[in-house]
């Protein structure tokens, strides 16, 4: 136990050094056009314990300042939120996309006979099949699952099952709040991230890099390192952007994690100030009177 201890704090203090030395040295990561070692390097450290302890010490260092003046917390927090509910706010608009594009797509091939689409302003024409327009509908669903997630959480819309959290008191629903975003939220989404980054690299570079290769052995690569992006659909003139699914997964991991350290901070601060602080700051969206009346009718 003591060894385990002494390794994570050690791991701590690596995690500052490490901090300096990648902002005081960017274009030791940041060349990818001169050099590709510095690909290799973003690659490697993108996910990896180095960069996780970096991201614990910046959190440390947030929640301190963020206790000896409650303020900057808040601050925090609505800044998070902020940046959940615009992203999820305007991602939520690829539903009507999704719709307008099936109803468009259902028109041209069944009603004109229209067997590709041709669009692009200024000269720069972009034609391909309808099934292309077709299978490119996932890429709008996605969009929706993996960035309107957070939005969706901080509107309290994701399904809960509370067995002992509608039973107990304020404070220990602040305490579970915390817990769950300590021990559920970021953790898990840190796996997604620490093996999504690998999934999403493979698709953009070759030679194909493994979650589990040290740096040494990435840098040998190095000189062999070229864009590689995957353009295989699953039929012959159907979507083959499938590399975007791959970011977005990456999307998903980030949103979620910076708004499991906002639901942190907003849980530890109300559990600090009390019950008079609960809701504080938080932007929600509201229905209008009819639409009040329809979706309770819709229920």
């Amino acid at each position: 136990m003591a060894d385990a201890l002494s390794w994570v704090g050690a791991q701590l203090l690596q995690g500052f050094v490490n901090l300096y030395t990648a902002l005081s040295n960017p274009m030791a990561w940041l060349d990818w056009a001169n050099d590709p070692k510095t690909l290799v390097r973003f690659i490697y450290y993108g996910a990896s314990k180095e960069f996780l302890f970096i991201v614990i010490d910046l959190f440390l260092i947030v929640t301190v300042l963020g206790l000896l003046y409650r303020p900057f917390l808040w601050a925090v927090v609505r800044i998070i939120e902020g940046f959940s509910n615009s992203v999820g706010r305007f991602f939520a608009w690829a539903g009507l996309v999704m719709v307008l594009q099936q109803v468009m797509i259902v028109f041209l091939q069944r009603i004109f006979r229209v067997s590709e689409i041709s669009v692009g302003p200024f000269g720069i024409v972009f034609t391909k099949d309808l099934s292309w327009y077709g299978e490119e509908l996932k890429l709008y669903n996605a969009m929706i699952v993996a960035l309107v997630a957070a939005y969706t959480f901080v509107q309290g819309g994701h399904v809960r099952v509370d067995l002992v959290y509608a039973k107990v008191g304020y404070r220990a629903k602040r305490v579970i709040d915390m817990l769950g975003s300590l021990l559920f939220i970021m953790p898990s989404m840190f796996l997604v991230w620490m093996f999504g980054w690998f999934f999403m690299w493979r698709n953009l570079v070759t030679p194909k890099f493994s979650a589990s290769a040290s740096l040494e052995s990435m840098l040998r690569k190095a000189p062999f390192v070229k864009e590689n992006i995957e353009r295989i659909g699953f039929s012959p003139n159907g979507f083959d952007a499938y590399f975007l699914f791959k970011i977005l997964l990456i999307s998903f991991a980030f949103m979620m994690i910076v708004q499991g350290v906002g639901f942190f901070f907003r849980s530890l601060l109300e559990f600090i100030e009390g019950k008079k602080s609960e809701g504080k700051y938080l932007d929600l969206d509201k229905l209008n009177d009819e639409t009040a009346e329809l979706a309770a009718a819709i229920h």
